[in-house]
């Protein structure tokens, strides 16, 4: 109590009239709370008032909730409810596609998951609201006196003005008892005015039944409509009627609310004001009917007594500018319930009063593409697109600017006009020399347009290609000066975004236009396409050329090649011999006659005109000497030339070299090892994952076996394929009796030093080189690397000499001792011991591969 006195004290401070502090109100502590907060300090300080203390103490006192958010979004609710929504999400979905994508009209109004019951506060309060208990009344005193009383309405209707008693304001219009309030406090308190305004409402339990989202009973404000009440239960089913929404007290029907109203017209005069009991009820849809097509809101609309075409096009926010509105296509069931399609005329008043049948489908249609009075470019221009057309136009009236009008890779010798016939509408394609027709306006080559002409600009392929290539050797240089640092993003995301020049080719541009021709193909008028191959730019099939000239077809393929042969051509072509029997005849042309016009072929459906290579054209084949060569270098060889005699052209081998050592590799032999080690890999995982779906045995001995097949397998991989071949180039050079060796291109030939070192790898202790000894053997090498290893397999140990060449141990007589004593250059070779793993022969092919390539190599590098 003594908190509650010293409240008092501070209250008796600012309010005059106030009551003992036994009688104390929740409005005057209010009142306090509403005063700045400054002043509530001071007031605080002076009488040792704790204000964390008087708000736990008004905590105490009965509070009227406070304003919450009624509707939260639907993130904010349980992972059972967003379950629930996103199931009602795909239903709705499904439904949408069932109803061709239309989707029901107006019901995204309430977007939302309500929270509970909580009042609805936000409203703006009328002068005609009756007033009630729990309501509270706020009145502002000013001139002599200066207070601010909050008056809540009792059960029994009365407010409690101080010093005058009970004053009863229930029943009456807040304008009423406002105006009452007034006088009394004019007559009561001499030199005061009041000013009465609405503080917090006083709250209503509504019920919201039917096809509501969330159906239930909800608190609400006493200025609550039934809107309001809608958007607190989260809005409307799909499955329920947004024209009928009923309004029911006491059981009766009070009224009714027709949303589409309020949607369409923004009409609120049915959203009836709600008192406490009453029942809002959805009755599920009604009938419903789609329009789609070109109107501003296609969807499903429902249906309210008689429909006609012209309202349900109002309904859909009327016709677009694109709208054909003389057809009218209504899809509906019939009385034999079976889809029939009907047509009406809007333009007409039968159309527009025609009625409209739930389940109808109805599409209004588009206006046509501009049907004449243009013409069409298409491809590699900077504006494309279809420009007016008049009689008397050109080709230069279209195209004026070889640079301006056309894309920088464009091709600007040669375009092709497509051209329709209005009477038989069949295509066919004029050949033109675009440079030379604008280099002479009104000449031969500027031809007069028709309507409804369409220019193929196509795009210079040699000029996209070297565009790309500059592009790329520029970001290469920009990359590597800008490795270290964040500035290049930004042109990459430029060059990323550069024009895909592909769909301008010849091939692309003319596929529509070959398709039509072929289909418009028929007997005594025969397909005009023809197909050009060979040495031309852009080789392909093209459409006849109206002059039949073999030069305008190698014209429009982009011309000859610089390997294209003059001397001979080929020309096939399909024909019906006597007895109606298909045959294709060929004719050899002499394609520089043919060119100057000195031979005359006339080209004909379906020809195909192979245009030949020179034989052997600008074909460099070339072999690479290295090493201990007089004058090494890449040399260009040719057709049947033999290593001596390229030897001999440079210079030969030099006194330091040591020919037994020599490595020839030809690239065709790698690409045979390399495929004959990817096959090897496959086994070896096929094999090492049956390895390991054995399982581990007691002694763990499949566990070693699966690592020894793994280490193997990487050693497979990391094997390099050389193409080595074996050759005495000793014999090569001063045996002319020796087998030659035809060269071919990519040949290498690689001449060492004269070794000094024997080098020994695979299963040892230290796989290493060693100093050559003149009467060491290879049990005297081993020894020095330590002995072999545990997996070593010494029965199948190996020397691979220095001229690549491999002696095997059960192939060599002087071998079986391993007493033979070593050159310079040798490699022994201690494989690993493959029987121990599981007896597969897979596995000795393997090792043989990975140590004959691998090490050998290994060996190689070390002359």
């Amino acid at each position: 109590m003594n908190l509650i006195k010293q409240l008092l004290m501070s209250l008796a401070l600012v309010l005059p009239v106030a009551a003992a502090a036994q009688s104390i109100s929740q409005s005057q502590i209010e009142q306090f709370k509403s005063m700045p907060r400054a002043q509530q300090e001071a007031l605080a300080r002076q009488y040792g008032v704790d204000l964390d203390s008087i708000a736990g103490s008004a905590g105490q006192q009965s509070q009227r909730p406070q304003n919450v958010n009624v509707v939260e979004p639907v993130d904010a609710i349980s992972d059972e409810e967003r379950e629930l929504v996103r199931q009602e999400q795909d239903n709705d979905k499904e439904q949408d596609r069932k109803n061709g994508g239309l989707k029901p009209f107006g019901y995204d109004l309430f977007v939302g998951s309500p929270t509970t019951f909580a009042p609805v506060t936000e409203i703006p309060i009328p002068n005609d609201y009756t007033l009630g208990p729990g309501d509270v009344l706020r009145v502002q005193l000013w001139g002599k006196e200066n207070q601010q009383l909050e008056l809540p309405i009792s059960r029994d209707g009365t407010v409690s003005f101080p010093q005058s008693g009970p004053q009863t304001v229930a029943g009456l219009t807040f304008d009423q008892a406002r105006q009452q309030i007034k006088n009394r406090v004019s007559e009561q308190y001499i030199g005061v005015q009041a000013s009465v305004s609405l503080g917090e409402l006083r709250s209503m339990r509504v019920f919201v039944l039917g096809e509501a989202r969330n159906a239930g009973s909800y608190t609400v404000s006493s200025l609550s409509t039934m809107t309001n009440a809608l958007y607190v239960s989260g809005g409307i089913k799909r499955t329920g009627s947004l024209r009928n929404i009923q309004h029911k007290r006491d059981g009766k029907l009070i009224g009714e609310l027709d949303l589409y109203d309020l949607l369409l017209a923004g009409d609120t005069s049915d959203d009836n004001r709600l008192q406490p009991g009453d029942v809002i009820f959805i009755p599920p849809v009604g009938n419903r009917v789609g329009i789609d097509g070109e109107v501003y809101r296609p969807a499903l609309y429902e249906l309210k007594n008689n429909t006609n075409l012209q309202e349900l096009v109002n309904l859909a926010g009327g016709l677009t500018p694109q709208a054909y509105p003389q057809l009218v296509r209504i899809e509906r069931n019939n009385d034999d319930f079976l889809r029939i399609i009907a047509e009406a005329n809007l333009t007409t008043q039968k159309g527009k009063q025609a009625r409209v049948k739930p389940g109808d489908r109805i599409e209004v249609a588009s206006i046509s593409d501009i049907t004449g009075q243009y013409v069409e470019v298409k491809g590699a221009a900077t504006r494309p697109g279809r420009y007016a057309w008049v009689p008397g136009m050109r080709v230069s009236s279209v195209i004026r600017s070889l640079d301006s009008d056309l894309l920088q890779e464009a091709d600007k010798r040669y375009a092709a006009i497509v051209r329709t016939d209005p009477e038989t509408d069949t295509v066919s394609v004029i050949n033109l020399r675009l440079r030379q027709a604008l280099d002479n306006p009104i000449g031969e080559n500027d031809i007069l347009l028709q309507e409804k002409d369409q220019f193929l600009i196509f795009a210079d392929e040699g000029k996209v290609s070297a565009k790309s290539q500059d592009r790329n050797d520029t970001m290469a240089e920009r990359s590597a000066s800008n490795k270290d640092t964040n500035n290049v993003s930004g042109t990459d995301n430029k060059e990323d975004n550069e024009m895909d020049y592909s769909r301008f080719s010849r091939e692309a541009l003319f596929a529509p236009v070959l398709q039509r021709l072929k289909a418009q193909a028929k007997p005594g008028a025969p397909q005009q396409t023809i197909q050009v191959t060979g040495p031309v730019r852009y080789p392909g099939e093209y459409p006849l050329p109206a002059s039949g000239r073999v030069a305008d077809a190698i014209y429009v393929a982009g011309g000859l090649k610089d390997s294209a042969s003059l001397y001979t051509a080929e020309l096939a072509r399909f024909s019906v011999d006597e007895e109606g029997t298909g045959e294709t005849n060929v004719q050899n042309l002499d394609l520089k006659s043919v060119m100057k016009g000195e031979a005359s072929v006339t080209l004909q459906s379906r020809d195909r005109l192979l245009i030949k290579s020179i034989p052997e054209f600008a074909q460099a084949r070339t072999i690479e000497l290295d090493g201990e060569v007089r004058y090494p270098g890449e040399y260009t060889i040719r057709d049947g030339e033999t290593l001596r005699e390229v030897l001999q052209r440079a210079g030969g081998l030099t006194a330091n070299a040591f020919p037994k050592g020599a490595i020839f590799t030809r690239e065709k032999l790698r690409q045979l090892e390399a495929q004959r080690l990817r096959e090897a890999e496959e086994r070896l995982q096929s094999d090492l994952v049956g390895v390991q779906l054995e399982g581990n045995d007691f002694g763990g001995q499949n566990a070693e076996r699966t690592e020894q097949v793994q280490e193997l397998l990487e050693e497979v991989q990391d094997s390099k394929p050389l193409g080595r071949m074996v050759i005495n180039l000793a014999a090569v050079v001063e045996n002319r009796d020796y087998q030659p060796i035809r060269l071919q291109d990519g040949d290498t030939l690689t001449v060492p030093t004269i070794p000094q070192a024997v080098s020994v790898f695979g299963e040892v202790q230290f796989p290493t080189s060693h100093l050559h000894t003149e009467g060491l053997t290879v049990d005297d090498y081993l020894e020095r690397s330590g002995g072999p290893t545990r997996q070593a397999d010494e029965e199948r140990v190996y020397v691979v000499k220095a001229d690549g060449s491999v002696i095997l141990p059960e192939k060599s007589r002087w071998f079986g001792g391993r007493s033979q004593q070593l050159a310079p250059g040798d490699t022994i070779i201690v494989p690993i011991d493959v029987d121990r793993l599981n007896q597969l022969e897979l596995w000795s092919n393997v090792s043989q591969i990975v140590y004959q390539m691998a090490l050998g190599a290994a060996a190689v590098g070390n002359l």
